[in-house]
């Protein structure tokens, strides 16, 4: 009984292992593709027992998006979803509050993924 229970647990660890690996994987993939488009704000929220949230912003020449991918979620199964609403605007213009009115996480990081960088 005790060595089943070992089994199980040491699967259940390598299946946690291969799906976090597939998950970084598609996050690689969507950043790599708004990187090739212009220069990238990046902005994360999230707490330990909240659903977290990693928002990506491409911006051309002219600081108006140009690509987005926002990844929210408490499990591995979150996946990279652009946010098309946002393309063609200026940077100037984006306004986490008004953009997310009943989300703080996505204001959070809207708000890191905009702001100027030191």
């Amino acid at each position: 009984m005790t060595q089943a229970l070992i089994t199980l647990a040491v699967l259940a660890w390598l299946l946690q292992i291969a799906l976090g690996w597939w998950q970084i994987q598609r996050f690689n993939r969507a950043f790599d593709s708004l990187c090739r488009l212009g220069a990238v704000g990046v902005g994360r929220s999230g707490g330990r027992f909240q659903p977290r949230v990693v928002l990506a912003l491409a911006f051309d020449s002219e600081r108006r998006v140009c690509g987005s991918m926002l990844m929210r979620g408490l499990t591995i199964f979150a996946q990279p979803k652009p946010i098309a609403r946002l393309h063609g605007l200026h940077q100037r213009d984006l306004r986490p509050d008004v953009i997310f009115p009943e989300d703080p996480a996505c204001q959070t990081a809207l708000s890191l993924a905009i702001a100027p960088k030191s």
